[in-house]
């Protein structure tokens, strides 16, 4: 039986694509070596795979999962944004640059945006939250602090 071929719009994912960005989601400091023997393939066309799916845009950044609280960032934010009809994108660029803010999302509902963003201390948090709040075309926000986190994990690829 043929590996299955799955064609993207950013490039053809194999079972073994897949396979390769399992491995590289559960441990990313792995060798390309080490995935080799693991998927009883040469460490060549694990090298070759990896290469085609950076170039796609597949794979986009190899990195360190860190636990923030450890590093003494107390403070998890999630800010709910409504801005002005077309002036969404600006909004979330602007804020997208500050340098706690994790992530920015689109959403659908009452809101415009989500956004994600980590603090060492109340008064920082306050700080950013103030900020945001002068910024022009925003016209409501809503922050919740996030109490404790349940799971904060990637998925498996299929």
């Amino acid at each position: 039986m043929g590996q299955k071929v799955i064609n993207h719009s950013r490039g053809t994912i194999t079972d073994l694509n897949v396979n390769i960005l399992n491995q590289l989601i559960n441990d990313s400091r792995q060798s390309a070596r080490v995935i080799a023997k693991t998927l009883k393939i040469s460490t060549a066309t694990v090298v070759a795979h990896m290469k085609q799916m950076e170039n796609a845009g597949i794979i986009q950044k190899y990195t360190t999962r860190v636990n923030f609280e450890k590093m003494g960032y107390e403070f998890e934010i999630m800010i709910d944004i409504q801005v002005e009809k077309g002036k969404l994108l600006e909004v979330e660029k602007k804020i997208a640059k500050h340098p706690n803010v994790l992530a920015v999302y689109d959403v659908t509902g009452n809101f415009d945006a989500v956004v994600l963003a980590r603090f060492k201390t109340r008064r920082k948090m306050d700080d950013f939250l103030k900020i945001v709040q002068t910024y022009d075309f925003i016209h409501r926000t809503n922050t919740k602090i996030i109490l404790n986190t349940i799971k904060n994990d990637t998925i498996r690829v299929s």
